[in-house]
């Protein structure tokens, strides 16, 4: 049986309790991204949401998060497109600058450019972000992309 093709679309209200649980099956913080569900992304296979990322907003800098695939659907460049679709969500917002931590995907985001950088050198907005404040932990890896222009 085929399965239906999978298409990257915003999310919506509707769709923030699978992104969630995917969230969580995936063990990143599901706190906060209901606040930003307008710059968020599912992956959908038909009816089922099985990959997410999203963008916090802060001036014309933006924290990347929630990239997140099912687990039956990793492993076939899911997570690839939705970061990509995720840098281009932020070119359609002007955003210069994209961040990001990780705790355990920090080869995964050098092949679209981003790059480890210290904490002091986030801006003061987005470390006013939870993932910055209390989510993810000193430890974490904080990575950088200069997001190119359209």
């Amino acid at each position: 049986m085929k399965h239906p093709e999978i298409i990257i679309e915003p999310a919506h209200e509707t769709t923030l309790p699978d992104i969630l649980a995917l969230l969580t099956a995936n063990q990143l913080p599901p706190e906060g991204l209901s606040d930003h569900i307008e710059t968020a992304l599912v992956a959908r296979n038909g009816t089922a949401i099985i990959g997410s990322a999203a963008l916090e907003m802060y001036g014309s800098a933006a924290l990347l998060r929630s990239v997140a695939v099912d687990p039956n659907f990793q492993g076939q460049g899911l997570g690839q497109q939705l970061t990509q679709a995720a840098i281009a969500l932020a070119q359609q917002h002007n955003i210069r600058h994209l961040y990001l931590l990780t705790e355990t995907a920090a080869n995964f985001f050098p092949k679209f450019g981003f790059y480890n950088i210290d904490r002091a050198q986030v801006p003061s907005e987005v470390k006013t972000s939870l993932e910055f404040t209390t989510l993810c932990p000193d430890s974490a890896r904080v990575m950088t992309l200069p997001v190119p222009s359209q």
